[in-house]
This record gives C-alpha cells, sequence and structure tokens, in this order.
C-alpha cells in the first residue's frame, strides 16, 4: 500500500519475483476494502499517506480481524513518534526508504513459515468448534453451537457486549473468551465483580482515587478502567451498581475518559467493556435495578447463556471434562464416569447451572479415590432429589448425530437398569463377548460383571 505509484509497482514487481502473490492499493481505505474478505498473509505499507494514513490503517485493521495480520511499514519522512505508535499498534517492524531488499526478504521468509502455522491453528479451532469446544467453553447443543458463533462474530471488534444469564452459567468464561479471540488478547484482562464490593468502595474500585479524597485513602490507587487500558473490563452483576455510579459509568462508556475519586487529571480510556447480569435486563429496569440508558449503551450486541436445565445433552462432555480439570489439579489419574452416573447427571435440574455441575464432578472425583465415578459418589440432591424433572428428548453420550462406533443412545428418562443392562450388553458387543475386557471398559470387576450378565441374563 503507498499513494505514490512508481514505488508500488516496483515493489509489487520485486514480491512477484521472489513468489509471491501480491495485490495493491494507493490508498488505506482501499486497502481495507480489499482485506475484508481475503486476510492477507502479510502487509506492506507505507507510513505517511494521505487520507488515511498507515498509523490509522493499522488500528482499523487490527480490529477487523481477530487473527492479527502482519504489518510491515515502510517510512521515509515519518517521525519516531508515529514509528513508536505503529509499533505498539502491532506492526511486525519498521523499514526506512529506500528499503534494504535482503532484509524484506528475510522478514517475509520468515513469515512465510509462520503463516503454514496460522493456518493450521486456525484449521484445529474449527474442528474444536464441531467437537464442542471453544475455549474454555463446552457444549455440543444447539443453543451452545449458537453462542459460540456469536462469539466469534463479535470478538474481532471493538462493540460493547452485555451477556446475560443465570447465575452459575459461564459468563465470565464467555469474556474471556471474547478477549482472546479479539485484537486485545495481548492486553490486560480485568474483572470485577460488582456484587462482591461494597457500594462505597466500587467507584474507587472501578476509576480509582487520590490520596487523602476520603478516610483511608493513603495513597494513589489505580481502577480498573485504568489497569485495562488498551484491553479489555469485564463488569459481572452490572445491575447491582447504585444509580449515580452507573450514571458515572456511562459517562465514561460514551466520552472514553473519566477522572480517579478526588482527583483533576482527565484519563483517557481505550477499554472494550463486556458487562454482564444474571437478572432479566428488562425485569431490571422496570425494578429500577438498572438504568435503561446504560443498557441500551451496553446492548450493542446481547449473548443470552442458556441454563444447563435446557441443554442437559452438554452434561455428557462437561462431566467428563470437569473431571479431567480435577485430575490435572490433584495430579491424579482421570475418573471415568460409570454410564448409570452420566444418566444420573443429565437428568438433574442443576440449579446452580455449570458452577454446581463442576462442584459436583470434583466432590465425586475426592469420594472416588481417583477410581471410576459411580452414581454413589455423587451428591445427594442428585440422586434423590424427588423434585427433579427429566428433560425430554434423545440423548447421545458422545458424537451427537453421528454413525461413528461405540456410540450408545439413551432417552432421558429412560429406566437405570435398562440403561445398565444396554451399556453392559453393548460394551459385550464391542469385545466380541470378553468379559474381561468389557469390565475393564466400564470400570468394574470380573465378578461384577459376571453378577451382571446373569442378572440380565445376556
Amino acid at each position: 500500500m503507498d499513494d505514490e505509484a512508481g514505488a508500488r509497482e516496483g515493489l509489487r514487481r520485486l514480491l512477484e519475483a521472489w513468489g509471491y502473490e501480491t495485490d495493491t492499493a494507493s490508498s488505506g481505505t482501499e486497502a481495507l476494502e480489499r482485506v475484508k474478505d481475503n486476510p492477507p498473509a502479510a502487509v506492506i505499507t507505507d507510513l505517511v499517506m494521505p487520507g488515511l494514513d498507515g498509523i490509522g490503517f493499522l488500528r482499523k485493521l487490527q480490529s477487523k480481524h481477530p487473527d492479527p495480520i502482519p504489518v510491515i511499514v515502510f517510512t521515509g519522512q515519518g517521525t519516531i513518534e508515529q514509528a513508536v505508535e505503529a509499533i505498539r499498534l502491532g506492526a511486525l517492524d519498521i523499514l526506512e526508504k529506500p528499503v534494504d531488499e535482503h532484509k524484506l526478504k528475510i522478514i517475509l521468509e520468515k513469515l512465510a513459515g509462520t503463516w503454514k502455522l496460522l493456518s493450521e491453528n486456525r484449521r484445529m479451532r474449527a474442528e474444536l468448534r464441531k467437537r464442542g469446544a471453544l475455549g474454555p467453553l463446552r457444549g455440543i447443543s444447539k443453543e451452545m453451537r449458537k453462542v459460540f458463533e456469536q462469539i466469534e462474530q463479535v470478538a474481532p471488534s471493538i462493540l460493547s457486549v452485555l451477556i446475560a444469564g443465570e447465575s452459575g452459567t459461564g459468563k465470565e468464561l464467555v469474556a474471556q473468551t471474547l478477549h482472546e479471540l479479539s485484537p486485545r488478547r495481548s492486553e490486560e484482562f480485568i474483572a470485577l465483580n460488582c456484587a462482591a464490593i461494597p457500594a462505597t468502595l466500587l467507584e474507587s474500585e472501578i476509576f480509582g482515587h487520590e490520596r487523602g479524597s476520603f478516610t483511608g485513602a493513603y495513597q494513589r490507587k489505580i481502577g480498573c478502567f485504568e489497569m485495562a487500558h488498551g484491553g479489555t473490563l469485564f463488569l459481572d452483576e452490572i445491575a447491582e451498581l447504585d444509580e449515580s455510579l452507573q450514571a458515572k459509568l456511562l459517562r465514561v462508556l460514551q466520552e472514553q475518559r473519566f477522572r480517579r475519586v478526588g482527583g483533576r487529571e482527565v484519563i483517557e480510556a481505550d477499554v472494550r467493556v463486556l458487562a454482564a447480569t444474571n437478572r432479566d435486563p428488562m425485569e431490571a429496569i422496570a425494578d429500577g435495578k438498572l438504568r435503561a440508558d446504560l443498557y441500551y449503551r451496553l446492548n450493542v450486541f446481547t449473548i443470552t447463556l442458556p441454563p444447563l436445565r435446557d441443554r442437559p445433552e452438554d452434561i455428557w462432555i462437561l462431566a467428563p471434562h470437569f473431571a479431567e480439570q480435577y485430575a490435572e489439579r490433584a495430579k491424579t489419574g482421570v475418573p471415568a464416569i460409570d454410564p448409570v452416573a452420566l444418566a444420573r447427571l443429565a437428568s438433574y435440574r442443576w440449579p446452580g447451572n455449570i458452577r454446581e455441575l463442576k462442584n459436583a464432578i470434583e466432590r465425586a472425583a475426592l469420594v472416588s479415590g481417583g477410581e471410576t465415578i459411580l452414581p454413589d459418589h455423587l451428591p445427594p440432591q442428585v440422586i434423590r432429589d424427588p423434585s427433579q424433572k427429566v428433560p425430554p428428548g434423545p440423548v447421545a453420550v458422545k458424537g451427537i448425530e453421528s454413525d461413528e462406533p461405540g456410540v450408545v443412545m439413551f432417552r432421558l428418562g429412560s429406566n437405570m437398569e435398562e440403561v445398565e443392562r444396554e451399556m453392559i450388553r453393548s460394551t459385550l458387543s464391542h469385545t466380541s463377548g470378553n468379559k474381561t475386557r468389557a469390565a475393564k471398559i466400564l470400570g468394574i470387576s470380573l465378578k461384577t460383571m459376571h453378577n451382571k450378565v446373569k442378572k440380565f441374563q445376556l
């Protein structure tokens, strides 16, 4: 990208002689349009140009693409300050004009090697999504696949996002994933739970304070907005802020600047704000808990997380995932989960959502001593809750809508004996009748296997 046609065409011919496919643009605006639907492996741009210059181009380019695009900047008349700003915005290198062709060739050869790795990374991420994973999030239900699509759609932007959902559904994990998939990933991610801090201290936590601004303010404090400059600030339970603080937050979001408590200095705030609430936003507005103007400012894009009871099929991959996490932290073997125990987990209503499921698995892994998690190892309320209702619909142990070998389908609400009988029968079929191998797969003793075969007349 160069506004001088001669320089632009000369560089194009040089790169094509080295074997690279090239495209050219005479301005930053034209270049942004060209790369919109076909991101290049690298961009080479002049720094000083009329209209949208190299600095402005860098800002817009990196805000529109989840994976950073390497940018090499040429400068003949730019200042040191401009070069420093280009590096801060993600420029890979700064080369002075006239350009050292040997150095440029070395830089491009290194980029060509890493491009294959980046392409493979994107392919693997797409494959993980198909298997029900996006960053730390897990889910194979249509509800979670929709959430994954929304995250990938909005993550590269600078838009504020409101994350709604019941307590324990994973709102902070969604915020972390949005940050990790954004151009701000290398900057700070600051999370603040507005419900966990006394109202009298919240303003100081968010905006900071100057020494002596109130009783107990013995020294200057840097607030969350200042710490998150250039990065992402996640405000959980936003409806718990009092009205006056909501008004101050709204002003900061609109003006991108603020003052510390007791301070006069105006501080710039280049911060992407993500907010979350476990209340229904419209009900919170009607109850006077959430300002309508703040809601509409935050509600540029909304992601609503479904409760776990509405996506029971996700339990079949969430439970083993939490068992693996526990084993990694406890430095033990990964405990298998008995099929009957999995069926019990899938039929429970989970009022505490994913947080409750994770706690239940960790407790069960501890009680099982690292061995197979059986129904008796589960919390009492999961086994004996008389109020639990069985959600309808078929659920697969894994591979939903897949004909792959080793997948056993059950309908939630099936009799536990029927589930146990079918699991044993299917496993014996898989091992061609070898009871020793089948017992090992199911995590039971050979004696128990013989007793079950006799009981079910298999």
